[in-house]
C-alpha cells in the first residue's frame, strides 16, 4: 500500500511539473533593442556596416551568383532556354514563356532572379524596360520592390510618382548603395522592423491593422510580404494610375484573386467590360493577366505557414560568427544551398540532410511535371482561338459568345499556370495548392481549346489534336533588338501578329546614359 501511495505521489508530482511546463510563457521572443547613430531616413546600405559588421558580412553573401539547386539557385539564366547550358539556359526551363507573353515586355527577357543585392543591377539592364529610348515604356511603379529609395520618390511626388516613366529615375539611384538592403525592412535608428511598401501599408490600413502592434512573428513574415506577393498596377478609374495594389480583398487564393480582377479594371473589350487587363495577347486577342511572385500567398496556408514557421525561419536561419551570440543571417537564400540543411533541421531534428533534400525534390518534380503540361495547354489555347478567329467558313449562331468564352478560359488557364510558374519555390511552399492550381489551369485551358474548336465548326479539331510543339514551336530567341530585324520577324508564324520595331540605338547602360540627352526645345 505504501508503494502505491508513493507511486501516486510521484505521478501527481510529475503531472504538476508537466502542467507547469505547459503554462510557461511561449509568446513571441522579445525583439532585440538597438540604438544606432543613423538617421531615420538613412537608406545607404554601407552606412549600416559600422553598426552591424557581422550582419553586414552575411548580407554581402547575397552577391553570390553561381550556386544552383535542382530547380533554382542564383545563376541568372534565361528561364525559357532549355537548350543552352548555364549560364544562358538550364535543364529546368519553360520553353514557351516567350510565346505565352508575346506582346508584353516579359517576352523580351525573363531571367532567374539572383540575390537581392542584384535587384537594381538586374532591372536596370533587363530588356523588359526599354533601353533604346528616352522613355522606358514602363511605369515608375517598377522601382517599388527594388530599392528603399522609394521612400524618397514617393515622399517627393506622392501618388503622382507611379505613372511617371521608369527611365526618368535611372540616374538617381546607386546600384550598390540603393539596392534592396537594411532600410527596406528596418528603422535605421533602432533596427525595429518597419514597412516601406505603400501597397502593404494600404492593405493593412484597409484591414484596420497597425503594423506596430502586430505579433513579432507576423511582422517577420510581412516584411518579406512587401514584395514577394501578387500585385498589379491600378487603372486610373480606381485611384492613382499605376499605383501598386495587392488584390487580396476577396481572399488570397488564385480563384479569389482572379475574381477580384474581373471587377477592378477600365477595360471596355466586349465580354470583359470592367476587367483588369495587363495586356492583350496579339495572337489570340485575349485580355491577359500577368502573375507576379506570390510566395507570401502560397506560404500562408501551406504546411509551414499554418504551423507558424515564417520566411525568416527558413531563409534567414540562425548563425554564429566569431563566437558571438547567435543571430539571423542576412544572406537571403534557399536552405537547399547548405549541404547540411541546417535551416530545415532546426525543426526536423530526426531527419538526415539527404532525406530532407530528397523530399523537397520529390515534391518539386511532381509540381514541375504538371507545370509543363499546363504551359503546353495554355499555348494550345491561344492557337485554337487564333484559328477560330481566322476561320472563314459557316459559323455557329453563337460564334461571338463562344469566342468570348474561349478567351475567358484562356485568360484564366494561363493566369493559374503563371501563379505557380512565377512563385519561386516550384510548389514547395504549398504543394497541395500548387498542384490544385495547375490542375485547374489545365482544365480551363482545355475548355478554351474545346470551345474554340466549336466556334470553328470543329474544322480545327484534327490540327489541334497533334503535338503542340509541332504546331507552334517554342520561341527560343526574342528581344527588342531582334524585333527590329525583318529576318527575325519572319522566323516564327506568331511574329506576324506583332509590329516590326524601328531601328534604334541603345540610350542606357544600367543607370548611365550612353547617348546624350536630346536638347531642350
Amino acid at each position: 500500500m505504501r508503494n502505491v501511495k508513493t507511486l501516486c505521489a510521484m505521478l501527481v508530482a510529475t503531472w504538476a511539473l508537466a502542467l507547469a511546463a505547459c503554462s510557461v510563457d511561449v509568446s513571441d521572443p522579445e525583439t532585440p533593442e538597438f540604438k544606432t547613430k543613423l538617421a531615420e531616413n538613412e537608406i545607404r546600405n554601407s552606412a549600416f556596416k559600422p553598426e552591424f559588421p557581422l550582419r553586414y558580412e552575411t548580407y554581402l553573401r547575397n552577391n553570390e551568383s553561381e550556386i544552383m539547386t535542382e530547380y533554382g539557385g542564383s545563376v541568372a539564366y534565361n528561364k525559357n532556354d532549355d537548350v543552352n547550358p548555364l549560364p544562358e539556359g538550364y535543364k529546368h526551363a519553360q520553353p514557351y514563356l516567350k510565346n505565352l507573353w508575346l506582346g508584353y515586355p516579359f517576352s523580351y527577357e525573363y531571367r532567374a532572379a539572383r540575390g537581392h543585392t542584384y535587384a537594381l543591377k538586374d532591372i536596370l539592364h533587363i530588356d523588359r524596360i526599354n533601353l533604346y529610348g528616352e522613355k522606358g515604356q514602363m511605369p515608375a511603379t517598377c522601382w517599388n520592390c527594388k530599392t528603399a529609395k522609394m521612400n524618397e520618390f514617393v515622399g517627393e511626388y506622392g501618388d503622382e510618382f507611379w505613372a511617371k516613366d521608369f527611365n526618368q529615375f535611372r540616374e538617381q539611384v546607386d546600384m550598390d548603395e540603393n539596392t534592396i538592403g537594411c532600410a527596406n525592412c528596418h528603422d535605421p535608428r533602432n533596427m525595429d522592423l518597419r514597412l516601406y511598401s505603400v501597397p502593404l501599408k494600404d492593405y493593412l490600413a484597409a484591414e484596420g491593422k497597425d503594423f506596430a502592434t502586430l505579433p513579432r512573428n507576423e511582422k517577420r513574415a510581412l516584411v518579406c510580404g512587401q514584395c514577394h506577393v501578387e500585385y498589379y498596377f491600378q487603372d486610373k478609374g480606381f485611384g492613382p494610375a499605376k499605383k501598386p495594389v495587392f488584390p487580396w480583398a476577396m481572399g488570397r487564393n488564385p480563384e479569389d484573386i482572379y475574381e477580384y480582377y474581373k471587377t477592378h479594371g477600365d477595360t471596355t473589350t466586349p465580354g470583359f467590360e470592367g476587367n483588369f487587363v495587363d495586356w492583350v495577347h496579339p495572337v489570340s486577342q485575349t485580355p491577359m493577366l500577368k502573375a507576379q511572385h506570390p510566395e507570401f500567398e502560397m506560404w500562408g496556408d501551406g504546411v509551414h505557414g499554418a504551423a507558424g514557421v515564417t520566411c525568416a525561419d527558413c531563409h534567414m536561419s540562425y548563425v554564429r560568427l566569431d563566437g558571438k551570440k547567435k543571430m539571423s543571417t542576412h544572406h537571403w537564400t534557399s536552405p537547399l544551398k547548405d549541404p547540411d540543411l541546417k535551416a530545415c533541421r532546426q525543426c526536423h531534428t530526426d531527419k538526415s540532410p539527404e532525406y530532407l533534400r530528397e523530399r523537397v525534390i520529390y515534391t518539386q518534380d511532381k509540381v514541375w511535371e504538371q507545370l509543363m503540361v499546363a504551359q503546353d495547354v495554355s499555348v494550345k489555347a491561344h492557337e485554337a482561338i487564333r484559328m477560330a478567329a481566322e476561320y472563314q467558313g459557316a459559323k455557329p449562331a453563337d460564334y461571338d459568345q463562344l469566342m468570348i468564352q474561349a478567351r475567358e478560359m484562356c485568360r484564366k488557364g494561363q493566369f493559374f499556370w503563371d501563379y505557380v510558374s512565377a512563385e519561386n519555390s516550384v510548389g514547395f511552399h504549398n504543394p497541395t495548392k500548387a498542384l490544385n492550381t495547375l490542375v485547374r489551369s489545365q482544365q480551363y485551358s482545355q475548355q478554351a481549346v474545346d470551345t474554340a474548336i466549336r466556334a470553328a465548326a470543329f474544322t480545327t479539331a484534327e490540327a489541334l489534336s497533334g503535338d503542340i510543339k509541332e504546331l507552334v514551336p517554342p520561341i527560343l530567341y526574342h528581344s527588342r533588338e531582334l524585333q527590329m530585324n525583318p529576318e527575325h520577324m519572319a522566323s516564327h508564324k506568331w511574329f506576324k501578329y506583332i509590329k516590326l520595331l524601328p531601328k534604334a540605338e541603345k540610350v542606357w547602360d544600367g543607370n548611365k546614359r550612353i547617348r546624350p540627352a536630346p536638347a531642350a526645345s
